[in-house]
């Protein structure tokens, strides 16, 4: 059997898990996993784009400060 433990939640957060049930039957413990994981996913994501943005950097610099495109601005 899986180890349990009591946690204290706010009635607030309760009313919002409650909202965010996929359907009456579902356990907070079902709910409170697929929140996690996805989280997790998300903050994967997003140090991934990161990641991105910041190799992506120079070559911008490069591509939009340059002195072709001041000409064409003042055309």
């Amino acid at each position: 059997m899986a180890e349990q433990s009591t946690i204290m939640i706010d009635k607030k957060v309760i009313e919002l898990l409650k909202k965010a049930k996929d359907d009456q039957r579902q356990t907070y413990n079902e709910l409170l996993e697929k929140m996690a994981n996805i989280f997790i996913k998300l903050k994967e994501r997003n140090q991934y784009d990161e990641f991105l943005h910041k190799i992506q950097q120079p070559k911008m610099k490069e591509l939009w400060n340059n002195k072709e495109d001041e000409a064409w601005e003042k055309a």
